[in-house]
This record gives C-alpha cells, structure tokens and sequence, in this order.
C-alpha cells in the first residue's frame, strides 16, 4: 500500500454527516503535523457528524499521534480522533480512538452501518499519544508505555470489526456542538504499513467493567499475559482475580495487584468467589490431589479449609444464608450440580440429566438456583429450586450460553454466549456477553468480544447491580 497523497500521507479531506460550520485541514509540513477544524453535534449513536481528513488503505497498518486542543473548548466532549471508516457516509460502520475535551480517551465503534456505537474507556487520560494498529481484523488502542518510554504500548482495549476491502483512515473532529468549530493540532502524525509482525501473537488480558444501562465498557487494568475470572467485592472496592494458580486482588480504581495468601493451595483454577456477609474466600484448588477440592479460607487469606472429600469438584455459588455451597462435580464420569454444606459433610446432587450440569448460582432471595445444561443438544440457561425440584430451561437459542449470574438486585441474569457450533467454554473465542430479565423476557446484547474461558466464570456482579466486571482477551502481534 503507499500513502502518497495531496495532503501530506492523506489524500482528502470532508464533512462527514453535514455540520452546519465547514471544516478545515492545515498541514504543517515542517513537523509532519495537521490542524484540523470540526463542527458537528456528535459522533455517537447511528451517525456522525465531524471533519474527516483521509486516506484508503487495504492491509494492516499503525497510526499515531499526539493530540493537543487549541482554545479553551465549548463542549468538554469535543472529540479529536484517529479513524477508520467504511466509507463516508453518517452512518458507516468505524473504529477510533477518540481523545475528549476533559482527557477521556475511548476506543469508539459502531459494527455495522446504522448500528449504535460503542465505547471501551481507557485507564489513561489525555495520553501524549495515542495510537490505532490494524492486524487483520483486530484493532488495538495503543499509548505510551509506563516502563516503555515514548513505545507505544496496547492501552487494553481491542476490538474485532469485519471492515471490508479497503477503509478510509485518517484524522476526525467533532465539536459536539453543532453551532462553533473546534480545532486540534495532531502533532507528528505517523502513518505506516505494519510490518515485520512475529509469527507467534502475545496473549493479552484486560479487566474491564460494563455498565448495563448504557453499555458503556471501562478497562480498569490490563496486562501481557494470563489472568481470569473476577469477583467483585461486597464493599465494591475491589476485585479477586486468578492468575498462575494463585489469586490477587486489585483496586476497581486500578493499580497495582496484590497477591492473596492462600497457604498451601498454589494450584487455584477460576472457580472462585466471596461469602454473602463478605468475611470468607472460597476457592478451588488442585494442589493436594492433582483434582480440584474446595476450600475456604478468610478473604485477608490464610491456610484454607477443607470443603468437599471427593474431586474434582468446581465452586459456583454460595447460598443467601451462607450455610450452603453449590458446585459443578464428576462423578462415575458425570457432570452435575451438587450442593453441600459449609462446614462438609455428604454431598447432594441435584442434577441427573445425562450431559454436563455446570455453573450454579443462587438468586439473592436464594428461591432458585441458575445453571447450564447441554441435555437438549446445545448448552442453554436453566433454573431449579434448591433442592433440585421443577428444573425448567430458560433460554432457548441458537448460542451455546454458559454461567448465569443473577444480579444481586434480584432484577437480572447475565451469561456468556457462543456461537452454535462451539463445544464446551474453549479460550479464544468470539463470545457475547448478555443479559436478561430474572423472571424471562427479551435478552439485550452486553458486549461482543474475544474471550470465552476465563472471562465471566464467577459472581462478577457490583454491589448495586449496575455493572458486571470480566476479562477480555486478545492476540496480538508484536
């Protein structure tokens, strides 16, 4: 691909979505820089309306720059952004990384033409650059690193957008105030093919939240590596997350995470979660057996006790009361849900269907327990009463669901999807999260991400039932 263009790498420039005040593009050619004036009441919903300066581009690529507003700014949403788009009309399906008037930084999207955007909060304000790599169909935020110096570094935020042939790429702003124009410097604008990747993609995680009412997604900590499965505090100020068979908890603000003292159990899986009154641990772990026992343990750490006798054995809930602890087991090769008490003691199993019984979670008034089963040919949200009587099925679709939680208000469940043709809860995937009505009715799309295995298996709920917490996935390149 080249970028040879009319407009230092870009070749054109436009109104987008008709601002009632026409934009402009000035190239300073001396420090490869654009000044670039917008109107527009907003780049958000199913159509835009900005200033554009653009090039077509087929392939991967990496764009970067610094952003610096000139003026003090009407609207503190103004937006100045790096942008890929379909094609040029309001509504085309895009990508950006958007830098706002206060310093929040976004990764934006909208997937299909008309649809409704999207956002993925960064950690980072008002970056001093910020950057959009394409690889194939993913797309990667990128600022700089804490330990890397100027090094662009992932910021945590990815998305996969099915973009076809070539895109329009370039810079955006949007005034967010369809009567004046406002005006940013993109300063050092770099704009180049994405070469010399490595045959062997970095697993990247990121912990982020979702609020349910506005979809909105926050990235609250990310890494190069492996980590699963958070809990949310019952205070709501932290998370507990498991990482190379140990468990950490981390602020929800961010920062550094701290490990978790979990005496002799180094072997922990993603099957873990706090009591109701907040006091207790419950982990699952293999380290004495080779086979995953439950334990508990205080949630300051230290030596876990004992729960179930026989392996391997998978915590998923814990009862209202805090008497009762439900779990996914094996038994004479079948998987089912069990329940027993707190302090040990003989198991009940409750479910007997032929297949895989997995997951089970209490509701907050603990009338039911939520669950997945796969009897009916493909894995689909049920529900029982806690002793296992009048199991009902409660989603019937064409998704593989997994892991219902239901929300500690007692208004929702939330569950990870997959596509139909999916067996089991593989990493790596394509997955939706999805949320519904506790008592049944129409399920609204949370979020569409890479992930699977490790991304919502436990009570991940926040206290006020307004955002769920999970781990996104992707494999990138270096």
């Amino acid at each position: 691909m080249t970028f040879a263009g009319q407009i230092g790498v870009f070749e054109g420039h436009t109104d987008i979505g008709n601002p009632s005040r026409a934009g402009s593009v000035l190239h300073e050619t001396n420090s490869a820089s654009y000044v670039v004036a917008g109107g527009g009441a907003n780049m958000w919903f199913t159509n835009d309306a900005l200033h554009f300066v653009w090039t077509k581009v087929s392939g991967d690529f990496a764009l970067n720059t610094g952003i610096e507003w000139l003026g003090k700014g009407v609207n503190a949403h103004r937006k100045a952004c790096l942008v890929v788009r379909q094609n040029l009309t309001p509504g085309s399906a895009y990508i950006d990384v958007a830098v706002h008037g206060d310093g929040l930084t976004s990764l934006q999207f909208r997937e299909t033409e008309g649809g409704m955007t999207r956002e993925i909060q960064l950690p980072q304000k008002q970056p001093a650059r910020v950057g959009l790599e394409r690889q194939g169909n993913t797309f990667i935020a990128l600022v700089p690193g804490a330990d890397a110096g100027d090094k662009l570094v992932p910021a945590g935020a990815f998305m996969r957008m099915p973009f076809v042939g070539e895109v329009y790429v370039g810079l955006g702003v949007c005034s967010h105030d369809d009567a004046v124009l406002e005006t940013a410097r993109f300063k050092a604008v770099a704009l180049e093919p994405r070469t010399g990747i490595s045959s062997k993609p970095i697993l990247h995680s990121s912990l982020e939240t979702i609020a349910i009412a506005s979809k909105d997604r926050k990235v609250v900590y990310s890494v190069a590596g492996h980590f699963e499965a958070p809990n949310w505090s019952g205070d709501g100020a932290s998370f507990i997350y498991n990482s190379g068979g140990k468990l950490f908890q981390l602020a929800t603000t961010g920062g550094k995470a701290v490990a978790i003292n979990t005496g002799f159990a180094v072997k922990c899986n993603n099957d873990h979660g706090l009591s109701p009154d907040g006091k207790q641990l419950v982990i699952s772990d293999q380290t004495k057996t080779g086979k995953s026992l439950i334990y508990t343990l205080p949630v300051t750490g230290g030596e876990p006790q004992p729960v179930t006798e026989s392996g391997p054995s998978y915590w998923h809930g814990w009862s209202p009361d805090g008497k009762t602890l439900a779990y996914c087991a094996e038994r004479n090769a079948e998987f089912d849900v069990y329940t027993i008490s707190l302090t040990g003691g003989a198991e009940q199993r409750l479910t007997t269907a032929k297949g895989l019984d997995d997951g089970p979670e209490y509701t907050a008034d603990g009338k039911f327990i939520y669950f997945n089963s796969d009897r009916t040919g493909t894995m689909q949200i049920w529900r029982m009463k806690p002793d296992g009587s009048d199991q009902e099925q409660v989603t019937k679709d064409d998704f593989n669901n997994w892991f219902a939680h239901p929300s500690p208000d007692g208004k929702w469940i939330v569950f990870l999807s997959y596509e139909k043709g999916v067996q089991g809860h593989p990493a790596n995937q394509s997955v939706r999260l999805r949320l519904m009505p506790l008592g049944g009715g129409p399920i609204q799309e949370l979020a569409n991400l890479f992930g699977g295995q490790g991304t919502i298996n436990v009570p991940s709920w926040s206290p006020d039932s307004r955002n769920v917490a999970f781990v996104s996935y992707e494999l990138i390149n270096q």
